[in-house]
């Protein structure tokens, strides 16, 4: 019995000790489970991002630029290549009939890309066909020329962002390891509490980065959508001017 009551003295002793360590531990840090769900519910996902540095200034400006003139080009791009199906055929009466000025009124109020080259087309009527063609075709250059325009802007922000945020990436670790080789405080914490801000402007990088190159392809796809029809509609007005309705 002697010897159960020690053991029993000992473990009381024991855990005696352990809960007034933990006790005091928690008492001088405040880290409480409560406190740490606290602050991180504190932390607001505007706060996180800026925690990122100043680097994230230029790469905020570049995404601004990047919407705006997604925005801007997307909306003239679906403008002047939406494709009018009856155009063709709206005209085609009084072209076959020769009646070039009813026609020529038609295809100036189709206030598109397509417009404009019919419209060429259609001027230079009664010139030889290879002529009539290239003349159509440097009009469908032209318009491809003002769709594909500051175009390349998108693929320059798509190599420029997440550069600058590698760039403030390094530029965080190197202030880190500094101020590790002032203070010679080598720590978990000190460590990985400044490097996950600054991985912040990485991430942010490639996100606008990728946002850019995205629209840039988007944006090309649309054009060459235009560039397969405008070829159909020229080889139609082509095949229509050349077969008249009385097969001469």
């Amino acid at each position: 019995m002697k010897i159960s009551q020690k053991t029993f003295l000992i473990l009381g002793s024991v855990l005696t000790t352990t809960l007034l360590f933990s006790q005091g531990d928690i008492a001088s840090t405040g880290a409480t489970p409560e406190n740490a769900v606290k602050l991180t519910e504190e932390i607001s996902a505007f706060d996180f991002v800026m925690k990122g540095g100043v680097f994230l200034i230029p790469i905020a400006i570049l995404l601004g630029y990047t919407i705006f003139f997604a925005v801007e080009k997307f909306r003239y791009i679906s403008r002047m290549s939406k494709y009018n199906n009856q155009l063709l055929s709206e005209i085609k009466t009084n072209l076959q009939a020769g009646n070039l000025k009813p026609v020529e009124e038609t295809v100036s109020r189709d206030a598109t890309a397509y417009g404009s080259v019919l419209k060429e087309g259609v001027l230079t009527i009664g010139k030889p066909i290879s002529e009539v063609e290239s003349n159509m075709e440097k009009v469908v250059n032209i318009e491809i020329g003002k769709m594909e325009s500051k175009l390349g802007h998108l693929g320059l922000i798509a190599g420029v962002a997440p550069t600058l945020g590698f760039i403030g990436t390094i530029s965080g670790v190197i202030k880190i390891f500094y101020k590790i080789s002032i203070t010679e405080n080598v720590s978990i914490g000190n460590i990985s509490g400044g490097l996950y801000e600054k991985m912040i402007s990485s991430g942010s990088g490639l996100v606008v980065g990728i946002i850019a190159y995205a629209i840039y392809h988007i944006l090309l796809g649309m054009i060459d959508k235009y560039t397969l029809q405008v070829q159909k509609m020229n080889l139609e007005f082509i095949n229509l001017i050349q077969r008249p309705s009385n097969g001469n």
